[in-house]
């Protein structure tokens, strides 16, 4: 195959397409969302079925644990893919959307207006729930998409991409506004991202590796986050059960996710309550804990010394880095110093330290009294996310449909010139 070739034949399909979805009607936009949410679960056991073949492979190839739960698709994420879309069918459209308009001196109206981001090409690795939300979120905000998932998914992104084609086609909308790469050869991804005449916006979804290959790379703007070192502080003034159910849930409940709490921060004067209990706790679930010296002398030497690395470290494992510290300004300064901008909590019943925390904590989620894990798309209301951003332009946080369109400069007049 001529990669080069291919990926410009699809940058041009996209392009026309994105003209197309960006003049489509809302009705049409929910008429396919919805579609596309019937064939998935029609197709269920066609997609398990593909889904268990990529882990088969996967498994084969001796990609490791986290890897792996990533790309395993149950029959409840696969109709949590299907719910995702039918909300985003009933998110308000946002393109077309006028506001702040309002009259200048001169006698014109000056407003913006959302419009599409145009072509948004999205790389990503296992995740194949990734084909069916970014799908959804790019149909809804009148994009078009070009969807590079990771080799390891490929069958199943087929068999998803295939549904999505099929809700497009039955709304009168153009198949090809969604398309997947169909070669693994990595050569495909190093065009994509530099087709700036057919691309506006890069996603990369993946791995730290994966991101800081495409935002050196690229030469078209990218929405992204590199790491997903997530912290729980437990305040002193902190109810000890909200504080073990949060710590808990924050660690365990997955542990392959960006929104995985990496890092435990206990104020000093309740570590001995809580800590003791929630190292039974995770010493159950089988999470090595590494910690400082003061954190091994409430819990004991099951506790590895933590080293300076360790609260670099985004695991995406059962591993936890647990540190006790005098107050809140030396829980805001370690998570400012060591964190990666991702999703950050404080677990308080002080509502001045809470405030203080969502204020000076530099993060794109900032939490009170909940676990990490809710940073996401779809528990914020979002129907969905394309990703996490980091970054401070633009789009930060969970990126949904505001995410993925921009705003222009609208004039209304009657005949009026300048002066």
């Amino acid at each position: 195959m001529d990669v080069q070739s291919y990926m410009h034949g699809i940058g041009r399909t996209a392009r026309e397409a994105s003209r197309e979805m960006a003049r489509a009607e809302s009705h049409a936009k929910d008429a396919a969302l919805l579609a596309i949410a019937d064939a998935i679960e029609r197709d269920l056991a066609r997609l398990l079925a593909a889904n268990a073949e990529d882990v088969a492979d996967a498994r084969d190839r001796g990609l490791d644990a986290a890897m792996l739960d990533r790309l395993a698709l149950s029959e409840k994420s696969a109709r949590t893919m299907a719910q995702g879309l039918r909300e985003i069918a009933q998110l308000a459209d946002p393109i077309g959307e006028i506001t702040d308009l309002r009259y200048r001196p001169s006698g014109i109206q000056v407003g913006r207006m959302r419009v599409p981001l145009g072509v948004i090409g999205i790389i990503y690795e296992a995740r194949p729930n990734v084909t069916a939300d970014a799908a959804g979120l790019c149909i809804k905000s009148g994009n078009a998409t070009i969807l590079r998932g990771g080799s390891e998914a490929i069958r199943c992104n087929r068999a998803i991409a295939s549904c999505v084609q099929e809700g497009l086609q039955s709304a009168g909308l153009p198949a090809s506004a969604v398309q997947v790469i169909e070669t693994t050869d990595r050569a495909a991804v190093g065009e994509l991202i530099t087709m700036k005449d057919f691309v506006d916006v890069i996603v990369p979804r993946g791995g730290k590796g994966l991101i800081e290959r495409i935002s050196t790379e690229s030469r078209i703007p990218v929405i992204k986050h590199l790491d997903g070192i997530c912290h729980v502080y437990v305040d002193d003034e902190a109810d000890p059960d909200k504080a073990v159910h949060i710590a808990d849930n924050a660690k365990t409940q997955r542990y392959g996710t960006c929104n995985t709490m990496e890092t435990l921060l206990v104020h000093e004067a309740i570590a001995p309550r809580v800590l003791p209990e929630l190292a039974r706790i995770y010493e159950a679930k089988g999470v090595e804990l590494r910690g400082c010296e003061r954190a091994r002398g409430i819990v004991g030497a099951t506790m590895k010394p933590a080293t300076d690395e360790d609260w670099y470290t985004e695991y995406l494992a059962p591993i936890l880095s647990v540190r006790v510290v005098a107050d809140v300004d030396a829980a805001i300064a370690h998570i400012n110093t060591y964190g990666s901008q991702h999703t950050d909590a404080i677990v308080t019943e002080n509502y001045t330290r809470a405030r203080r925390f969502l204020r000076e904590v530099d993060s794109s989620s900032v939490m009170v009294n909940a676990s990490t894990r809710f940073a996401d798309g779809f528990e914020y209301g979002l129907g969905a996310e394309i990703g996490i951003s980091t970054d401070k332009l633009h789009a930060r946080g969970p990126v949904g449909l505001e995410g993925l369109t921009s705003l222009k400069y609208v004039v209304l007049g009657d005949g009026h010139v300048r002066r």
